[in-house]
């Protein structure tokens, strides 16, 4: 699987595109909010500049991608407002895989100028954006010519399936039934991506310049946690079901194994640490349930089954290209109707959440 040109979240507007599914995404980008809003109200403070280059990698494409840079510029707008300061002006790049749906994004643009212009108010701007095409695992900016770096739930996708995954049998990710070589072999890779991806950014910001990163990650230790791989493994049920009745052959289920690894707060802060470009300003932890749905909603007792298909749907909007992929679009909505009954069955027996790793850093004046 060449990840580059396979992973992007489903295109569109329809049923089961990432843009009508990512109220989940959503709600992380408003949860780790305060965390946002910290960092770049230090960074304005710390500099005032009069021209403020902000970069969201892996911004997707739907409501999310001009929700999360909209929430920063009106945070650095309120300030200098207070301070009595003109408004910079804005250079917001919009980054992701080619396969994303940039022209979505673009069609959205002019109303979304004019709703901020709208809100703001006089002496608002302007804004100027761009979309980067490219893998956030190399170079995509000019050297120190960013201010401010953002990603939410981006950083966990790998830039390619481990190695060595052949032994992997009956799964598609990690998984408590997974040898131990398979679980090195995904940290390895995750260790290789993001030292890279510091080093990059290290590289295009300015001294000083903060960076927000969201990863999907989790609280334990243990790499085959439920914290992670629990999701993935009721999609392996799934499709091992379907391998059983013929559906799928055997050979090509056990080829196929998803390129995402979910740190834990140790493992991220350790690489920050080793790659050495950055001062982590915070690192936290956060959880938010499977269906985006608050706790109580969670446990009414006739919510399961539709817990079951909202989640479902999440999870085919970010996953439906990497199978049709592997596997042809033939076998998807059998797949999903039956990972649809599992997950509803799981939600009605046992907590399930999603664990949010969250970190703050400031680049280093000198690198050395």
């Amino acid at each position: 699987m060449e990840v580059a040109q396979v992973l992007h979240m489903n295109r569109g507007m329809g049923e089961t595109s990432y843009a009508q599914n990512s109220l989940l995404q959503q709600k992380v980008i408003s949860m780790t909010k305060p965390i946002t809003d910290e960092a770049i109200t230090n960074l304005y403070c710390d500099t005032f500049p009069t021209s403020l280059t902000i970069a969201d990698l892996g911004c997707s494409s739907g409501p999310n991608t001009l929700f999360a840079v909209s929430e920063i510029v009106k945070v650095v707008d309120e300030i200098r407002r207070k301070l009595g300061h003109e408004s910079p002006e804005y250079q917001l790049l919009l980054n992701d895989l080619p396969g994303n749906d940039f022209n979505a994004i673009f069609r959205s643009l002019a109303g979304f100028q004019e709703n901020m212009i709208k809100q703001m108010g006089d002496g608002f701007g302007p804004c100027f954006f761009a979309g980067v095409p490219g893998s956030f695992y190399g170079r995509l900016f000019h050297a120190k010519s960013l201010h401010f770096v953002y990603s939410s739930y981006s950083l966990m996708w790998l830039s390619q399936v481990p190695e060595g995954l052949d032994v992997n049998k009956g799964n598609i990710y990690m998984a408590s039934t997974s040898p131990p070589s398979v679980l090195k072999a995904y940290y390895r890779q995750f260790q290789t991506d993001f030292s890279l991806f510091l080093k990059c950014r290290s590289e295009e910001l300015v001294a000083g310049g903060r960076m927000v990163l969201t990863f999907l990650g989790r609280r334990s230790e243990d790499r085959s946690s439920k914290d992670c791989c629990y999701i993935w493994e009721l999609l392996a049920v799934a499709l091992n079901e379907m391998v059983g009745e013929g559906f799928i052959e055997e050979e090509k289920f056990d080829s196929f194994n998803i390129p995402q690894y979910t740190p834990s707060p140790f493992e991220v802060e350790s690489e920050v640490e080793k790659e050495g470009s950055f001062t982590i300003d915070r690192l936290e932890v956060s959880q938010v349930n499977w269906d985006a749905a608050d706790d109580d909603e969670v446990h009414k007792c006739d919510a399961f089954k539709d817990s079951g298909y909202k989640v479902a749907k999440c999870m085919r909007a970010v996953a439906e290209p990497l199978l049709v992929s592997h596997f042809g679009e033939a076998i998807i909505d059998e797949v999903f109707s039956r990972y649809t009954e599992i997950v509803a069955d799981r939600i009605s027996k046992e907590k399930t959440e999603f664990v949010n790793v969250t970190v703050s850093m400031t680049r280093r004046d000198c690198i050395c």
